[in-house]
């Protein structure tokens, strides 16, 4: 699977401008093909169920802060999601064909403890190679999805403080963070626990890219949105609190407008596409590349 990415000349933060300039790594010369041999990493899949779900992102009313909306989410079909975080073996395999940036040197390379200070591009690049080598259809999952499948683990941010008063509510977010235990050291898998589902180490101290974009949206006096402003400069990552990091930040604690105390460490696991789905999708890339002659 080929995957093209934008320049970015210039990235907008939640406040102010981002910083340098980012271009994405790019994927050449993939087919269709998987590669024989090549195992996929674990999955489960999660069975199809109704969730209740806080919107991510600001919500303003009137100009002040308003609690985001809680809604019923309902998932009509199964989610098959990595069981583990991607691993730093795993992911140094991808660096090893010079598929993905390498990792940082203070990261230790291990089947099983996962691969952190990776970006969003960083992320997303490996799942294209995964998707590559395994003929299936590999991708980043939606904040929503994220949360069906954390279950329990899945944190609700809402802050239950007067919204007349915006640094009461931002003060009370902090402090809720920066109780959390700080410990920058990854663990084994499992060393987290295992939710319902079978899922492990969700909401530990690796916080995980999703897909999911930067929303403000801005509500009238009845809740309904309004207005809704995106930037995918800046995507939702998840884990013991929400975050929202520049996508080619790899260490937030060094920067990359998280809101409150900043992830520990970025990783990410993915979700496979459905095989009817991705073998469409397979055909479809397929038949647009004759096409075209690529």
């Amino acid at each position: 699977m080929l995957l093209a990415f934008k320049l970015k000349l210039a990235l907008a933060c939640i406040v102010g401008l981002a910083g340098p300039t980012a271009m994405a790594p790019l994927l050449t010369g993939l087919n269709d093909a998987a590669t024989p041999g090549f195992d996929g990493p674990a999955l489960t899949e999660i069975a199809p169920a109704t969730i209740r779900y806080r919107d991510s992102g600001d919500h303003l009313r009137n100009g002040r802060p308003a609690e985001a909306p809680l809604t019923a989410i309902r998932f009509a079909h199964p989610l098959t999601i990595m069981t583990n975080q991607v691993s730093a073996a795993d992911y140094q395999a991808c660096v090893e064909e010079r598929r993905c940036r390498a990792l940082d040197r203070d990261v230790s390379i291990a089947i099983d403890r996962p691969a952190v200070q990776v970006s969003w591009h960083d992320a997303v690049t490996y799942a294209a190679w995964l998707s590559h080598k395994t003929g299936d259809l590999y991708r980043l999952p939606t904040d929503v999805e994220w949360a069906h499948a954390a279950s329990s683990r899945f944190k609700d941010d809402s802050v239950t403080v007067d919204d007349a008063d915006p640094s009461r509510r931002w003060i009370a977010r902090y402090e809720r963070e920066a109780a959390l235990p700080e410990d920058g050291r990854t663990r084994s898998f499992g060393a987290f626990g295992i939710n319902e589902h079978g899922l492990a180490d969700m909401a530990g101290n690796v916080w995980e890219w999703t897909s999911t974009c930067f929303t403000r949206k801005l509500h009238d006096d009845a809740g309904r949105v309004t207005k809704t402003v995106s930037n995918c400069g800046v995507r939702l990552a998840e884990g013991a609190h929400r975050a929202y990091v520049t996508d080619f930040i790899r260490d937030a604690r060094a920067g990359g407008c998280a809101s409150g105390t900043p992830p520990t460490n970025l990783g990410f696991r993915l979700v496979r596409e459905q095989p009817s789905w991705s073998r469409s999708m397979a055909q479809r890339l397929s038949r647009l590349r004759g096409a075209t002659g690529v």
